[in-house]
């Protein structure tokens, strides 16, 4: 939002006004309605929250129909037909009524006829375990009790819970936090490499090993080594996986001295470790040597109420990047609610990184989230502006586009045409007849060349098929009936 301008002489309503819009984070200036039409003539405004008992809010909402006004009025109030006038809130005012009333004003200023769409925004990928359910809970409490230990610890949660994010907080809350935290996805690393990978190799141990080199293990050494995706370890390296976390030693490829290792491991999985040992495909000593301390981290669908936290806290992470993120309604927020989250806190980021590059700084109601996240009835706001704007976008559009052939290389334009027209003559012209005549040759223009039909004739024209007809019935607009078909 570029400014919110509050519209009283109530002190009491603006400061309940003022206290409740800078509470939700919106920049505002506030005006007594005789001084608002010169601020509205200055300063760039996305809303205007008008109190309707104030004198004159008739003609100040008529004078500026570019900017969406919010009516605020009692309980019996009324308010007029101007089609700018996007919202009615009733006092005293609800947060909830606010949010959609601003959410409006935005959709009214995004696409007003002439208006550019905002673009541009850098993404960032966070996952996080906020929340206050019960489930998020049990895994804080279980990373404070193990973090201090040395236990080994197994990670167990569907892709994009945050499994990696629960290990490096068992790493930060532990003894080793100023060591290294080195995390291995083994399910990345073909098979064949994953030795060499974890533990080194000498200089000349295979084709390509010009120089000896440092595994994770070593890296990892008086820290934290994180083994994800474990489940899709090949048998063979489970084997010496399970000799290292025995005897704490291994050896590089291709080296025979023992290197000691002071290694925590924090292991992690979306796999069924039980079913796969059932399968033959995980050895059940390493699984047994690994799960000493398990901790499940929870699928999203399963805390629901910990959604809009977790929203607060992506914004937050974005906004820290200095980008302007997106804010949701209620109504919104309830429909994300239902959803199912099969990518879980990875895929609600990713839609809120989304929605930042569409709506960037701005309010989300249902409607602009994509379709498989909408639940229950949406009801899509479609702003109606007043004719004074749509008649004059139409205009700006055409002699735009006169100009525009004007300056085209293969102008075919004939003399008397529309471009010739937009040349003013030396010796001045009434502007008001000649846009009544410009309208009224371009109106038959259009139904000619929709062979009269209506509707096509003021879609051709930008216009409501309504406003079509008044004009036509202002300027006696005809079709003449062909009288050679009586003969």
């Amino acid at each position: 939002m570029k400014d919110i301008l509050l519209v009283s002489n109530n002190g009491e309503l603006i400061h309940k006004l003022e206290t409740i819009v800078s509470f939700i984070g919106e920049p505002y200036t506030t005006r007594a309605p005789e001084k608002s039409a010169q601020y509205l003539k200055d300063n760039p405004v996305d809303a205007v929250l008008l109190d309707f008992a104030a004198a004159s809010v008739q003609e100040l909402i008529l004078q500026f129909p570019h900017i969406p006004f919010v009516a605020l009025v009692e309980e019996d109030g009324s308010v007029g037909p101007e089609r700018n006038l996007v919202g009615v809130i009733t006092l005293p005012m609800t947060y909830p009524a606010l949010t959609q009333a601003i959410h409006r004003c935005q959709e009214y200023s995004r696409r007003r006829p002439g208006s550019d769409k905002p673009s541009g925004i850098k993404t960032r990928l966070f996952r996080s375990l906020v929340g206050k359910s019960e489930e998020i809970q049990m895994v804080r409490r279980l990373v404070e009790q193990v973090a201090p230990t040395d236990a080994t610890v197994l990670i167990l949660g569907e892709s994009g819970t945050g499994k990696e994010v629960v290990a490096r907080n068992v790493h930060f809350f532990s003894e080793r936090k100023d060591g290294p935290f080195i995390p291995v996805n083994c399910g990345a690393i073909p098979g064949e490499l994953l030795e060499s990978e974890l533990f080194g190799h000498e200089k000349g141990a295979f084709t390509g090993a010009i120089s000896a080199r440092k595994g994770r293990f070593e890296l990892a050494e008086n820290g934290t080594l994180f083994l994800d995706e474990i489940g899709d370890m090949p048998m063979q390296m489970q084997v010496k996986l399970l000799r290292v976390l025995q005897e704490r030693t291994f050896e590089r490829v291709g080296g025979s001295t023992p290197i000691r290792c002071n290694v925590r491991i924090v292991a992690a999985t979306h796999r069924n470790l039980e079913t796969m040992i059932a399968d033959n495909k995980f050895r059940e000593d390493l699984y047994y040597r690994l799960n000493v301390f398990p901790i499940d981290s929870p699928a999203l669908r399963e805390r629901r109420e910990d959604i809009p936290l977790l929203l607060q806290e992506l914004i937050s992470r974005i906004q820290g990047d200095g980008v302007d993120a997106v804010r949701f309604t209620e109504m919104a927020i309830a429909s994300l609610m239902e959803h199912q989250w099969a990518g879980n806190v990875r895929e609600l980021s990713n839609l809120v990184e989304r929605l930042s590059i569409l709506y960037p700084g701005q309010i989300v109601d249902i409607q602009e989230l994509p379709p498989k996240y909408q639940y229950g009835d949406v009801q899509a706001y479609q702003p109606e502006y007043p004719e004074e704007l749509l008649e004059r976008d139409a205009f700006n559009a055409l002699f735009a586009e006169a100009a525009s052939q004007q300056d085209a290389p293969d102008n075919e334009a004939s003399p008397g045409e529309f471009i010739d027209q937009s040349q003013l003559p030396m010796e001045g012209v009434n502007l008001k007849e000649y846009l009544s005549e410009l309208e009224i040759n371009l109106i038959i223009q259009a139904l000619e060349q929709q062979d009269w039909v209506v509707a096509r004739a003021a879609d051709k024209l930008g216009m409501r098929r309504t406003t079509l007809v008044e004009k036509m019935r202002k300027y006696n607009i005809q079709r003449e009936e062909n009288c050679s078909s009586d003969n």
